[in-house]
């Protein structure tokens, strides 16, 4: 595909006409599912002004997930709650410095995630390309809803302010910060950095580098499933969920992005429903998108929207 400006970049990318109903249907199955929620004291990891829990609870087809909560040991009686959401690779780091700005935050580990793989691992890589040729099986069917039940774990919590709750990541977790705010209303905010999942089959196009490349050396051995693979992704890509996105939310991009094009970024960002919306560029920076220059206007975004 030549490349063309960023920002005057069209995707490829179409909504399936049964896509609400899609996932209305998989929302209600979900809902089923007792949530069972647990949260476990970690001693041992926590410190002086941060409690550290684990944290668990039941998502669709009844899989176990995992997560990391942290609270502040000095807080009133209602604090706001962030959720953050991880990368593909990485596995979920401890939210402390979340807690430490006055958050009760949950960094939650969807299915094939560490402590999260008894019931489902298909590997990394190996996520990206399970089960693709049937929207209706695909690994990041159940891992999407792993991501937005997290908002169900804040909650049930009796110290989370549930008109206070707020979304952010990056990478995979900016992919699924979007989801989660087009399809949780209770998320009041949401900044997505440099998000992945988005313009999926513009970007295989795009970029060669992984973990997009997954889908590309599966279309090498079975170019006979395209049409399916494509389809598929329809279902999941965040432009589709994006005009669902009513909050406040903050977007950042690197211009120089091989992992998540900024192309995509740009085309996510447009197709954003929300009247209260904020891209902000990098130049000369790559998949980090900024982040250390960008870390206070997030802490800043959330502490108008949010508190504390």
């Amino acid at each position: 595909m030549a490349r063309t400006a960023p920002h005057r970049f069209v995707s490829k990318v179409r909504k399936p006409k049964d896509f609400d109903a899609f996932w209305l249907e998989v929302l209600e199955e979900a809902a089923k599912v007792p949530l069972a929620p647990k949260t476990v004291a970690e001693p041992l990891r926590s410190s002086d002004d941060i409690e550290v829990f684990q944290a668990f609870y039941n998502s669709l087809d009844n899989v176990r997930v995992a997560g990391w909560y942290c609270l502040p040991r000095k807080r009133p009686a209602k604090v706001p709650g962030i959720l953050a959401m991880p990368g593909y690779n990485s596995d979920p780091s401890i939210p402390k410095e979340w807690a430490r700005r006055g958050y009760a935050a949950l960094m939650v580990a969807p299915r094939g995630k560490l402590r999260s793989r008894l019931q489902f691992d298909p590997g990394y890589p190996g996520l990206l390309t399970h089960n693709i040729v049937d929207h209706n099986t695909y690994g990041y069917r159940g891992f999407f809803v792993d991501a937005w039940k997290g908002i169900d774990y804040l909650l049930n919590r009796p110290e989370v302010d549930a008109s206070s709750i707020g979304v952010t990541g990056s990478s995979q977790g900016g992919g699924l910060t979007l989801t989660t705010a087009a399809i949780r209303p209770e998320v009041r905010a949401a900044s997505a950095s440099a998000p992945y999942l988005c313009g999926i089959t513009d970007a295989i196009d795009l970029t060669q580098t992984y973990p997009y490349q997954e889908i590309n050396d599966y279309l090498r051995l079975h170019p006979e499933s395209t049409q399916d693979v494509h389809k598929t992704l329809s279902y999941f890509d965040g432009i589709n969920f994006a005009d669902r996105i009513s909050c406040p939310i903050l977007v950042n991009i690197g211009l120089q992005d091989n992992t998540c094009p900024p192309e995509t970024g740009f085309a996510v960002f447009r197709s954003i429903g929300s009247e209260d919306k904020k891209l902000y560029t990098f130049d000369k920076q790559g998949h980090d998108a900024g982040r250390h220059e960008h870390e206070e206007t997030v802490e800043e975004f959330f502490k108008a929207h949010l508190g504390p």
